[in-house]
């Protein structure tokens, strides 16, 4: 028998699979979707592989060499998987080994090893072996003892070999095991004096149903010793074992929820989805329509009927909301998949749904490659949201991996969004997908009152540049009345950039072309792009001025200008510098929702949050997502400013919004304010239309790139005239040229 395998060797080369001979021990156990060892190429060193397929026959002629053993007992890929990968591989040009790594947590990537082993027995005296067979090789080897391999191995005295690892592991603790005994007639058998044995065994006794507890509990949470315990053990009155635990990622204590009652919007909503069979449907509703509770009660339908249920959020931050809200109707059966979960928890996640123990996955983009069999309803929550594309190889978009899902499963795929991506409405609109509105808050809630203030207006402004008067008036009635409010300012940093007063510089970036952003709490420059780091100058390198003064904004100023004219109230900043810490999202906003009176953050506060209290939301520059060259530029500051107002006055409190721009008269601020999708949507499309932009095109971008400037500049210019011949009247070629930064971690780019 032959096996098909894709090797761990991501060049354009050997993007096939390759056969390999099964060795007669192997052949009863091999499947598709496993993992196994193989030598590869001359050096016959080891590598990771998957199984795609197994065969009686083999196309190659020449002698095939024999896997050399398998790294998994079960397929970590089932059949939906390994033909997703091989789709995904195709659809975004990226290589078959890097698709299925990306559909596997980080820790079931191969970790390689050189050993070198003695085939002399004298050698094993040697320093290097140290009585031992073999040796793990590093690169601390010195040049005389790399020498002397090299010789050993020339004589046939060593064997260099190739150790493929699996850093999968499961987590073994420790635990204490209740044994058949009657343990108050032991309780006399122990000295008086020995008092915490008898604590001990009384634990036992106060608890019957007790079998058996976790070591560390015992000396963390009891404070027993390890002599006390192992003193017990001895005696054989109770065992000690190792035992298999989960990693759980840690949540706050959620409370059970059950179905709320559904209005007649609501309800209907429900029933297209509950019997959409394998259609798109486009959930378009206001911000507080109630587009959760309608997911909730079709899960739980789809998992009446035995099936599971996957379902997406754009942020992190969104995740802890909406996993307590899932967790709440759903308890164990919900898994948890997104980038802030450690290496193991998301392993053993990613077992539980395996292994059928989840049947309901929430997590972010990279959830949507979850092992779980007999889908029955996949939901994307704001589906607009940019960050369901992946920026590296395999760049793919959740949403269409989503919609593969739904066909392969012929089960439904609920795009939900108050503010859709023009792409998704345009479907919505051609009767590609099924369009569903919920154009009413729960309980008839008015939206929020929107206020545009005027920057430029003189007499809107304060002593504090960020902060207008009539966002200040506001925010000091908001604490008055005992109310929250959510601030937002896409930046973060203190400063967008230092410069010099006199001559006028300002630092950039030494390997990237753009300015250094302020971290003033940090005491650092910093670049957003790279990460590279400097502390803060006193001094112009330039012209030796002292004169040095920050420019632009960020969270961090905004923070301390609050703090200014607000000195009573507990501002909570959210952004990448507060959240980088682990479960740093989820603990922020619990201290929001407990003791706080402003959530001043980034975008990642801009969407999903559900809090009663928050009635006041203030947009402090609404023109930062204008400025970009981006021909989606309007249309993702429409959709943020939608969603941020979305957020106030959500409970029995009416709402009020205030948008500072420089820009009010500009469509998308103005349509934002007023919630006004269909009148943005018919504008936008007609902008998109005339430029010849999606979604009336399909767009391509090719991204050249070398370390030197003139390279790239001559290979774009290479493709670009290999390109032209080739294109048809309805095919437009636009470039190439450079992007806004044009120069990243020393490598600089066209397009």
């Amino acid at each position: 028998m032959y096996a098909q395998i894709v090797v761990d060797v991501p060049t354009q080369q050997t993007n096939h699979s390759f056969d390999y001979l099964i060795p007669s021990d192997l052949t009863p156990v091999i499947q598709p979707g496993m993992r196994v060892a193989v030598p590869f190429g001359r050096s016959q060193r080891l590598v990771q592989g998957f199984v795609v397929g197994i065969s009686a026959t083999s196309k190659f002629s020449g002698k095939l060499k024999p896997i050399d053993h398998l790294i998994d007992l079960r397929p970590v890929l089932n059949a939906e998987l390994l033909q997703l990968s091989y789709w995904l591989a195709q659809q975004t040009f990226s290589f078959w080994i890097s698709c299925m790594q990306t559909m596997l947590p980080s820790v079931m990537r191969a970790k390689y090893q050189k050993a070198v082993i003695a085939l002399d027995k004298n050698l094993q005296k040697q320093d290097l072996f140290q009585g031992q067979i073999m040796k793990i090789l590093d690169n601390q080897l010195s040049t005389q003892m790399q020498k002397q391999l090299s010789l050993w191995q020339k004589n046939g005295l060593v064997e260099i070999k190739y150790l493929v690892k699996n850093q999968a592991k499961q987590l073994e603790q420790w635990f204490i095991q209740r044994q058949s005994y009657d343990y108050s007639t032991l309780l006399s058998q122990i000295k008086p004096q020995a008092k915490k044995q008898r604590q001990l065994l009384q634990l036992f006794i106060d608890n019957p149903k007790l079998k058996s507890i976790s070591l560390k509990e015992l000396l963390n949470k009891y404070h027993f010793t390890a002599a006390t315990i192992n003193a017990i053990v001895k005696k054989g009155w109770l065992a000690k074992n190792k035992q298999v635990v989960w990693r759980q990622p840690a949540s706050q204590p959620v409370e059970a929820t059950t179905d709320l009652k559904l209005t007649l919007l609501q309800q209907a909503a429900y029933q297209k989805i509950t019997q959409a069979k394998d259609q798109v449907v486009l959930l378009e509703g206001v911000t507080g329509s109630g587009k959760t509770e309608v997911y909730l009660q079709s899960i739980k339908y789809f998992l009446q009927k035995n099936k599971t249920a996957l379902m997406l959020v754009p942020e992190i931050a969104l995740t802890p909301q909406m996993v307590a809200q899932v967790q709440g109707r759903f308890g164990k059966l919900v898994a948890v998949l997104h980038s802030g979960l450690s290496a193991g928890e998301r392993y053993d996640e990613w077992r539980r749904i395996e292994t059928g123990q989840a049947t309901v996955v929430v997590g972010a983009r990279s959830a949507v490659f979850a092992p779980l069999k007999n889908l029955g309803i996949i939901i994307i929550d704001e589906e607009h949201e940019a960050s369901y594309k992946q920026e590296d190889n395999p760049r793919y978009h959740a949403r269409d991996v989503a919609l593969w899902r739904g066909q392969y499963h012929h089960c439904p795929v609920i795009l939900g969004s108050a503010t859709p991506s023009l792409e998704s409405r345009a479907r919505g609109q051609k009767k590609v997908y099924q369009l569903v509105k919920l154009s009413q808050r729960v309980n008839q809630h008015p939206l929020p009152q929107v206020d545009i203030v005027d920057l430029r207006n003189q007499d809107n402004l304060t002593a504090q540049p960020d902060l207008s008067k009539p966002l200040v008036s506001a925010l000091q009635q908001c604490l008055k009345q005992q109310e929250q409010a959510i601030l937002l300012l896409n930046r973060r940093g203190f400063a967008s950039y230092l410069m010099c007063r006199e001559c006028g510089y300002v630092p950039q970036c030494p390997h990237c072309d753009i300015s250094l952003t302020v971290h003033l709490q940090e005491h650092y420059l910093m670049c957003h792009y790279c990460g590279y780091k400097e502390p803060i100058m006193k001094i112009c390198p330039h012209c030796s001025s002292a004169k040095l003064r920050f420019s632009g904004t960020g969270t961090q100023k905004v923070e301390q200008q609050l703090q200014a004219i607000l000195p009573t109230a507990r501002i909570i900043r959210m952004d990448n510098d507060t959240t980088s810490r682990k479960n740093a999202h989820s603990q922020l906003l619990k201290q929001f929702e407990t003791a706080g009176d402003i959530l001043l953050g980034t975008q990642m506060i801009a969407k999903g949050l559900d809090f009663p209290n928050v009635t006041l939301v203030g947009v402090i520059n609404a023109d930062t997502g204008l400025i970009t060259n981006d021909f989606r530029a309007s249309e993702r500051t429409f959709q943020l400013l939608t969603q941020v107002s979305g957020r106030a006055g959500r409970a029995q409190k009416e709402g009020r919004v205030y948008i500072q721009t420089y820009n009010p008269q500009h469509y998308a601020i103005q349509l934002a304010a007023r919630q006004d999708y269909e009148h943005f949507y018919q504008q936008e499309m007609r902008f998109r239309h005339q430029a010849g932009y999606p979604p009336y095109f399909y767009l391509i971008k090719v991204t050249i790139s070398h370390r030197s400037q003139a390279q790239a500049f001559k290979m774009a210019y290479n493709i670009a005239k290999q390109i032209k011949p080739v294109l048809t009247s309805s095919e437009q070629l636009l470039g190439p040229t450079q992007p806004t930064v044009a120069r990243v971690k020393n490598r600089y780019y066209y397009q």
